[in-house]
């Protein structure tokens, strides 16, 4: 059994693809590197997969299906899984390699333990494009370094702090135990992944190094604003799909005061995320979305969406007239200068 598995999505994605399995080769016979080619069509993914997997056959493996999506692609790599732990590295991105052997050294020390290792949490850098200083995200003063740790450990996670993809590795059994299974066909599913599994985790471990590398600012990414917007109903599908989440759980996640007070900001962050988007774009049909979200947000739980609306930002979402939206907006975008997103 390997010790971490790790897959790559990748769709189309030639130009640097080989960058990022090359930043994984170092973790030798303790990783399985498993290729997801997403039904790649026009370009070289599909034969650079095969090279790969040729070439290291006891660390690589290519699988090779229709297109789904990241999701789907995601969801491959969990069932072709053997090893204890599991990270997605998305193609474009790639890890640092003395980090990226703390990680794994990490990951052996608390291997059969008495207390099961659930998720490990570590920094990612933001590479954006044309940018020389680059935004570390870390969990200093928020999360306990060097030790096993539960929710109840965790000090308040402050706005723009968030455990992202790019920063977390789980136990792989858990995923599988969870239920977890991201739609395909859809972007933004990243924040399901980092969602649901949540209320499964007992213990954590913070290992304060700079990890990930995550690529953003290709004009054709999903992350990018415009196209975000364009995308808008795969955002609102993910949101409802997190709403719906919270509210059947939320008696089960409320047991524990501090896995639900970040599983609270996370969702809320999300609907801004959605709310501003429609905003920004402004068409009568975007406006309508958006007050059809919050709607779908009440008829879930008119105790969660009172909370929310008297919020900072879900006050801010709602501002009446188009003088309000645009606060809102120039909010978001003072938010995107501070936290490099988008």
């Amino acid at each position: 059994m390997k010790l971490l598995s790790i897959v790559i999505p990748c769709y189309n994605s030639e130009n640097y693809m080989r960058n990022c399995i090359d930043s994984l080769l170092p973790g030798g016979e303790d990783v399985e590197i498993i290729i997801v080619d997403d039904g790649s069509h026009g370009d070289r993914t599909a034969e650079i997969a095969d090279e790969y997997a040729a070439l290291y056959p006891t660390i690589v493996k290519a699988v090779h299906q229709l297109n789904g999506g990241h999701g789907a692609a995601v969801n491959t790599g969990i069932r072709n899984a053997t090893g204890l732990y599991f990270k997605v590295v998305d193609s474009d991105d790639w890890v640092k390699e003395e980090a990226y052997m703390q990680v794994l050294e990490t990951l052996r020390e608390k291997t059969g333990t008495s207390r099961v290792l659930d998720m490990l949490i570590c920094n990612f850098v933001y590479e954006k494009e044309g940018e020389k200083r680059k935004k570390v995200m870390n969990y200093r003063h928020i999360l306990p370094t060097d030790q096993l740790f539960s929710w109840e450990d965790c000090h308040h996670f402050t706005k723009g702090h968030y455990i992202l993809m790019h920063s977390v590795i789980f136990r792989t059994k858990l995923l599988r135990e969870c239920g977890l299974e991201l739609p395909a066909h859809t972007f933004y599913v990243d924040n399901l992944y980092v969602f649901e599994p949540l209320p499964y985790v007992e213990n954590m471990y913070y290992l304060d190094v700079n990890f990930y590398r995550y690529y953003i600012g290709r004009e054709d990414q999903s992350v990018n604003e415009t196209v975000m917007i364009s995308r808008i109903d795969q955002q609102i599908f993910v949101n409802k799909r997190m709403i719906d989440y919270f509210t059947e759980l939320s008696e089960e996640i409320r047991e524990d005061k501090r896995l639900y007070q970040y599983m609270y900001n996370y969702l809320e962050i999300i609907t801004t995320v959605s709310s501003v988007l429609l905003l920004r774009s402004g068409t009568k049909e975007h406006l309508a979305m958006k007050r059809e979200l919050w709607e779908y947000l009440k008829g879930k739980d008119k105790r969660l969406f009172g909370s929310m609306r008297r919020g900072i930002m879900g006050a801010a979402m709602n501002l009446p007239g188009s003088g309000g939206r645009r606060l809102a907006v120039d909010a978001y975008h003072i938010c995107q200068k501070i936290f490099k997103f988008n």
